[in-house]
């Protein structure tokens, strides 16, 4: 058994304990009746907002590249990204959706480094928006955690974000003699590409108010579940405590973030006196919503000529890296 297999197995293990430890402290009833009196109108526009997310994450992908010399017709960009959802959300593989879009783009014409590096500085603006986001949103989330020593870890977050942005535009810095080696230069290619994007203002302000727009807009979806199943949150509630939930789904140690987004959408809610109930049904009815506006990716993937195989993905990953 391989050590990704073995990682993979333990990922499952812990959503699944995390997802039974929350589900044995409620009320399983209650659960199930805020799900029946789902309004329908409510569960489809949340189901919209959600494909909007994919839009949103195109975009600021079409900006990434853009910004380091990338040209890719919009089409193919909008399908890239979404079959990279599909892979996040729906398929138990080794490989996940960005290296399948960093193939694709390959593939599709761009040069390896752009292709690489235009998934990786999309990924990285999305979280740095996360973070500043969460900051500047700390007085109000000050006035509901009530001066939660957790709240000291938003601001520790952002600094850090900031400063490992500030570290990858600097590796192209690294003594001569280690430029001889392929990944060096590769990470060279990085630190230029990653200045292309964050040094100038125009490229890292566009960047950066569209991951805040996906994460805004998730929350906002998470708000109008809430109001379909008639949970007393506000929308300043959800743009507030939300990108915090989603900060922590960033931690690689589940699968898909199933049971940590659970235990943190609980916590979170629980300070603005959502019952656990209600918070773990609007986390698990999130999740299922991903998955299932990931499947138009899905079919994109079936419809196109190529099929990319994992093992397709990982050979060239590691043969061609730069």
């Amino acid at each position: 058994m391989g050590k990704r297999t073995i990682l993979f197995i333990v990922k499952l293990g812990l959503s699944a304990v995390l997802i039974w430890y929350l589900a044995s402290g409620i009320d399983l009833a209650g659960a199930w009746a805020r799900v029946r009196q789902m309004a329908p109108d409510m569960l489809l526009l949340a189901t919209a907002l959600l494909l909007l997310q994919g839009a949103l994450g195109a975009v600021r992908w079409w900006l990434t590249l853009r910004a380091v010399g990338g040209v890719l017709p919009w089409p193919r960009i909008l399908g890239f990204y979404f079959i990279g959802l599909f892979f996040n959300q729906v398929l138990p593989s080794s490989v996940g959706g960005d290296p399948v879009r960093m193939y694709r783009a390959y593939r599709a014409g761009l040069p390896l480094d752009k292709a690489i590096n235009g998934v990786m500085l999309e990924r990285v603006s999305l979280v740095l928006a996360l973070v500043l986001m969460v900051t500047a949103l700390q007085p109000a989330l000050a006035a509901r955690l009530g001066g939660h020593a957790v709240l000291w870890v938003f601001p520790l977050l952002s600094l850090a974000g900031v400063a490992g942005v500030v570290v990858m535009m600097l590796l192209d810095r690294m003594p001569p003699a280690l430029r001889r080696w392929r990944l060096v230069r590769g990470l060279g290619h990085l630190a230029a590409d990653g200045r292309r994007v964050f040094l100038r203002p125009g490229n890292a302000a566009a960047v950066l108010l569209s991951g805040a727009l996906s994460h805004a807009n998730l929350s906002i979806a998470v708000w109008v579940m809430a109001r379909g199943m008639d949970i007393a949150v506000s929308p300043m509630d959800c743009l507030v405590l939300v990108p915090p939930v989603i900060l922590a789904t960033t931690l690689p140690i589940s699968i898909a973030g199933w049971g940590v987004r659970e235990g943190a959408m609980v916590t979170a809610l629980g300070f603005v006196g959502v019952p656990a109930e209600g918070a773990l049904v609007l986390s698990v009815l999130l999740g299922l919503l991903a998955v299932a506006t990931s499947l138009p990716g899905g079919v994109v993937f079936l419809l196109t000529g190529e099929r990319t195989r994992a093992e397709e993905v990982e050979r060239l990953m590691q043969r061609e890296r730069p």
